[in-house]
This record gives C-alpha cells, structure tokens and sequence, in this order.
C-alpha cells in the first residue's frame, strides 16, 4: 500500500531542484540584453564611447549586436571595421585578421577596402615584427615569418590597387621597413650558422638574402659572409667570385678597408654585433 511521505521531508528532496530551477530563471533574468531597445545609433554612440575608455571588449560586443541589427548596411560594414580595430587594440590579432578577411571578401567594392587591406597589414605588422630586435640567444633558422610577409602583402595591395590612397604613403614606408627587416632576419640567421661552424648553412642562408631581397643595405654583410665561409672551406675560386660581386657593387665596403682581399679576414668584431 502506498505511504505518504511527510511533507517536510518532500519538501528537502526537492528543495535542491527548486533551487537550481530558481538559479536557472535568476540566470535567464540576468542574461537579458539591455541593449534590445537600442537604436542602431545609439548602439554604434556606445561601441565609440566604450573605444574611448579602452573597454575594448564591450566595445567588440557592441559592434558586433550592430553588425546584425544593421545587416546589408554601410553601419554594419563601418562596425565590422572598427570591430577588427577594437580587437587588434584587446590583443586578438588572430580574430582581428579573420575579422578583415570576411570584410575583404564580403565587401570587394566598399570604398573602405583600402582601409581594410591596410588594417590587415599592421595588424600583421605588430604582431610579428616587434621580435626581429631580439635575434641573438635563440635559435634564429626555426623563425616564423609568416606575419611579416603577409603585412607586406597586405600593405602591397594598398598601394597598388589604391595609389591614390591616404594609407599608401604609410603603407609604401611599411613595405620597405618589412623588406630591409626580413633580409635583416635572413643575415642574421647567416651570422647565427657561421659562428656555429655551420659554413654551407651560413652561405645558403645569405645567398637567399641577397636573391629575394635585393638593394637593401645588408646585402653587402651577406656577401662578406659568404666570401669568409667559402675562405675556410678552401673553396677559392667561389670567394674569389663573391668579392667580385661585392667589390661592384660596394667599392666601400668595410671588407676591403679590413684586409687585403687575398688573405683571409676574421670578422669576430664584425659578428659580435647585432644586425643594425
């Protein structure tokens, strides 16, 4: 025969479900979006006050609750952007880039692709070139220069789709920055191999300096490596070749005021500095 609990004991058992249904509508309660009754204009004056005060993720939540409530308009595109803007200033390069690429790809005729490209190029530009001062001490041949490259890239597609652009002149300075960086990059990993011993290494990490960056002032440190590393080799006929080469194009060069070009040079104080 069925026995009736006593109410005060049903009532424990389920006092923790009650509880948690409780805490579950408190939660719901909580959740609710403030900003439902909001214009698009008033969202958009909040997201701008909000990048004032350096709330950059409330900002990122405003622009993007104004990105689908002014969905197909030139409000949202303007959100997207200073969205990818606000992520980039909250240190989220990643989500800013993906950001941009959806812009760039969404919108291919907005007047503000020049922008886009360029915001892409620093976000990128930041992100990755801050770490070519601090060469030595690491193992400088694993690298990743993807960052820089693609900045350069970005910064590229400014200037030459927009020449017009008030970002290209800023964007054609980035360039040449990224490019004497990168080869930078390169001589110093050559400088890295060469006073390990590795001379092959080192000579193949400066010829890639010299081919893929072109007229950029450390294209002379690169062939003096190279002319030093073919020395102890005993490879002659190569150095002999290489100081051609840079007796053409660097009739200045410190190598020639160093040490007579036949005899082989120790360039110790030259590699004991950082690349400049």
């Amino acid at each position: 025969m069925f026995r009736r609990l006593p109410l005060s004991p049903l009532l424990r058992c389920l006092s923790p479900l009650l509880l948690g249904i409780g805490l579950l509508i408190g939660g719901c309660a909580n959740d609710k979006d403030l900003t439902a009754g909001w214009t698009t204009d008033k969202l958009y004056s909040e997201a701008k006050d909000m990048m004032e005060n350096r709330s950059y993720d409330k900002a990122i939540g405003y622009y993007e609750k104004l990105e689908g409530r002014a969905a197909g308009t030139t409000l949202a595109q303007q959100a997207q952007l200073e969205k990818a803007f606000a992520q980039y200033k909250n240190a989220e390069p990643a989500l800013a880039v993906s950001t941009l690429d959806r812009f760039i790809k969404l919108n291919p005729s907005s007047p503000a692709l020049d922008y886009a490209f360029y915001l892409r190029g620093v976000v990128n530009f930041n992100d990755d070139l801050g770490f070519f001062s601090r060469y030595f001490g690491q193992d400088l041949s694993e690298r990743d220069q993807k960052a820089a490259k693609q900045s350069f890239e970005s910064f590229k597609e400014v200037v030459a789709r927009f020449p017009d652009s008030k970002y290209a002149p800023d964007a054609a300075l980035r360039m040449r920055f990224i490019i004497n960086t990168l080869a930078k990059s390169e001589v110093a990993v050559a400088k890295y191999y060469y006073k390990k011993g590795a001379y092959v290494a080192a000579i193949n990490r400066a010829k890639t300096a010299i081919s893929d960056y072109q007229d950029v002032p450390v294209v002379e440190e690169a062939l003096i490596i190279m002319i030093d590393s073919y020395n102890i080799l005993g490879l002659q006929q190569l150095k002999e070749d290489t100081v051609r080469v840079l007796q053409q194009s660097y009739p200045n060069s410190i190598y020639f005021g160093k040490k007579q070009v036949e005899k082989s040079i120790n360039w110790k104080s030259w590699f004991s500095k950082d690349a400049k």
